[in-house]
């Protein structure tokens, strides 16, 4: 209402309202993910089904070792039956152990699969150096559609698969990394790849991004979100705690105060690890066949221009990534926070949301559900 409606709410004060968005949890985890909804229903009854917030239930079976080892099992359940699919789709192998690290959404520069894409590069820049101590086995699934005359989008997707064509083929990395683009990406494609999901991908520039649900649909399913401070993640990280969220970035108010002073040079020469991430798309290693191929990308990256300022959150998207391998090498510690982010997603139901919107403006008299044959 102070911007993009401004003259809307000075003309009709009140007038607007805000509803966050939410998902059904029928389809994104009772259908989506049959067993660990059977796992929950066994635990508090089956009323968290119509009624989300029940999910609260499970807060005190965080710390139940017995519950911990049915929720990993059901874990890896789901990540077996994603790793097959991969095998059928791409001919790839993935390990389960992994974390299982997955962004899936729209493909566009303010979502930042580039900043990913640079994160990536910089654990296989770690392995070919032999910096390996303390290593977390990773595969990093990124799937999501661009729109028809997005060039941009289609360099970023080109760029994603070129990095797995080389990461996934060099036998100096085996197991340590992979790198999958998912073909195809929709919501079928999302019931299959979200109940697999440890680690949720949300990294979007802060304030570009107007709510989302993808990252509502991973937690509900028990994922652990990287993100900014950014549309739905500012409560979803009010909702688990920021223990259990690996927060990173720069605020709104802080990517607005870089306009007409952003320097990305100014951040590789402060970064050896960001200089050997750019200095590598730079010398074509992922384009040895052709050229030149991502200089569009690389110049995006590179001006003072770049609206979402991907170069300004490297360094603290990568501390938050470490954050998140020193947490998952304690696979108890990583299981109770993975618990209390589906315990505390119940106020991300569409339920929730529909029955605001009829409370605020509708005011429609429910109707009782029912029964069809």
């Amino acid at each position: 209402m102070s911007r993009v409606m401004a003259d809307f709410h000075e003309f009709y004060p009140g007038k607007f309202n805000n509803k966050t968005n939410g998902v059904t949890p029928r389809r994104f985890l009772a259908l989506a993910n049959p067993e660990l909804a059977e796992l929950i229903t066994a635990q508090i009854g089956e009323e968290w089904i119509t009624d989300l917030e029940q999910l609260r239930g499970l807060e005190s079976l965080a710390d139940d070792s017995e519950f911990q080892m049915q929720w990993r099992a059901v874990k890896n359940l789901r990540k077996k039956s994603a790793a097959e699919e991969a095998r059928k789709l791409m001919n790839i192998d993935l390990n389960i152990e992994s974390m299982f690290d997955i962004q899936v959404k729209r493909i566009h520069e303010y979502k930042r699969q580039l900043l990913n894409v640079l994160h990536i590069i910089h654990l296989y820049n770690r392995i070919r150096r032999g910096d390996t101590t303390d290593w977390v086995n990773r595969c990093v699934l990124i799937g999501g559609k661009a729109a028809p005359g997005y060039q941009r989008a289609k360099e970023i997707i080109k760029l994603i698969n070129n990095v797995a064509a080389v990461i996934n083929n060099d036998p100096a990395v085996g197991d340590r990394l992979k790198l999958v683009f998912l073909p195809n990406y929709g919501v079928s494609k999302m019931m299959d790849i979200c109940p697999a999901a440890d680690l949720s991908e949300q990294i979007s520039t802060a304030g570009k991004e107007a709510s989302g649900t993808g990252n509502m649909k991973f937690m509900m399913n028990g994922s652990i979100t990287i993100g900014t401070y950014d549309g739905a993640n500012i409560e979803i990280m009010d909702a688990v705690g920021e223990d259990n969220f690996f927060l990173f970035g720069l605020r709104a108010d802080q990517v607005k105060a870089l306009h007409n002073r952003y320097r990305p040079q100014q951040y590789i020469d402060a970064d050896q690890d960001l200089a050997r991430v750019i200095g590598l798309l730079e010398s074509d290693h992922f384009s040895a066949m052709e050229p030149g191929l991502f200089r569009g990308v690389i110049d995006s990256l590179l001006s003072p221009h770049d609206p979402w300022v991907t170069l300004a959150d490297f360094r603290s998207y990568v501390d938050a990534q470490q954050r998140a391998e020193r947490a998952w090498q304690d696979q108890e510690n990583w299981t109770r926070m993975s618990i209390r982010n589906c315990a505390a997603s119940g106020g991300f139901s569409t339920d929730r949301t529909i029955g605001e919107y009829n409370s605020d403006i509708w005011r429609l008299q429910p109707l009782a559900a029912q029964e069809t044959l």
